[in-house]
């Protein structure tokens, strides 16, 4: 009895102090009478969106550019519901189950870092997300990615939360911050239309909320409606990575947990026509596993084909002028009448699910 309590009370005061979650639960979800809350079709954290920024660099010349993000572009479109208390902004019964608990997929919270010569476990034609920011310029490994599926990280000072979802290839990289709080987010093991639904960890759970990485949106609990503003990150191949950017610090296999980063647990999953958790597919404009990057403007959504794009592209979209540029190791800007614009890259199939009423450009 003496050596069980003994175990409990190191177990509570683990868990207390964030060194380990339990793994089994899943997010709570609500049920009894839904009711509509308000139309949500209003700017969200207005002084949040303009105090962020963007970075950039030019591969060939090398230079910086920072640039605020277009904040007209990020209102949210969705109803608020209400169901036993509880927000929300998607049919409760389209969130499943992916299989793992809450953070049976354990993210990355405090992250390590390896020089260019020191990342001997990848090889050139890697594919992960490249990421610069006031001259700080990172790389963050699919293979590595594909097990966490989140990083909670700090690069130049500002907090940034890098997410990759394989089922979408979905990989987008946020602003931590909520409510001008910086936050720290994990996996939830729950999927929507079969894109990663991440949570903000707080110590109470009626604090935390269920964001869609693809929408960059909370859409369950206290935080429902609220947007992460876009930090603009490249798929990359760390061969072509490295050399246009042979400072970059590559996140170290050293992650703290047992697991085969030389493997994919996927498969051939991203090939194939295959789609699942809610997700359905009957579009015949592109493969469902195309890669596209979709923007979002004034509340109209348009998807453009990866494989359309290259150097400049001139495009017009809801009214306004879009230039869309391609460097030749894959580096991808878009604005909006000279604004930066947030783009969204991920397969045909997980843009669509979640924006029905897209155009494209192919």
């Amino acid at each position: 009895m003496k050596y069980l309590l003994v175990a409990f009370i190191v177990i509570f005061l683990l868990v207390l102090f964030g060194f380990w979650r339990p793994q089994n639960n899943l997010f709570p979800i609500p049920s009894g009478n839904t009711t509509l809350l308000s139309e949500q079709k209003t700017l969200t954290d207005i002084s949040l969106l303009q105090e962020t920024t963007e970075s950039h660099s030019t591969p060939a010349t090398g230079t910086q550019e920072n640039a605020t993000l277009n904040t007209q572009n990020m209102k949210t479109q969705k109803d608020i519901l209400l169901t036993d208390g509880v927000k929300h902004s998607i049919p409760l019964n389209e969130i499943l189950s992916g299989g793992p608990g809450k953070d049976g997929i354990p993210s990355i919270d405090k992250p390590k870092f390896i020089s260019v010569s020191e990342a001997t476990f990848l090889n050139d034609d890697d594919p992960g997300l490249g990421l610069t920011i006031d001259g700080e310029s990172r790389f963050y490994p699919y293979r590595i990615l594909v097990w966490h599926e989140i990083v909670n990280d700090f690069v130049a000072g500002e907090p940034v939360l890098v997410t990759y979802c394989p089922l979408c290839a979905t990989g987008i990289v946020f602003e931590r911050r909520v409510n001008g709080e910086v936050q720290e987010f994990g996996v939830s093991g729950q999927l929507w239309q079969s894109n990663l639904l991440m949570y903000n960890r707080a110590s109470k759970e009626s604090d935390e909320s269920l964001w869609s990485q693809v929408l960059g949106e909370a859409v369950l609990g206290v935080d429902t409606g609220k947007r992460l503003p876009v930090v603009r990150s490249n798929i990359v191949r760390f061969g072509d990575w490295k050399k246009a950017h042979p400072d970059t610090q590559v996140l170290s296999q050293n992650t703290g947990t047992s697991r085969d980063y030389g493997r994919d647990p996927y498969g051939n999953y991203y090939t194939s026509e295959s789609v699942s958790f809610g997700a359905t597919f009957s579009d015949t404009r592109l493969h469902p596993k195309a890669l596209v990057h979709g923007v979002e403007i004034d509340g109209q959504y348009k998807a453009y084909h990866d494989d359309a794009l290259a150097g400049t592209v001139n495009d017009s979209f809801a009214g306004k002028d879009i230039v869309v540029t391609k460097t030749n190791i894959g580096e991808i800007t878009f604005t909006s009448n000279g604004v930066p614009l947030p783009s969204i890259p991920g397969f045909w199939f997980s843009w669509l699910a979640v924006h029905p009423e897209t155009g494209l450009y192919k």
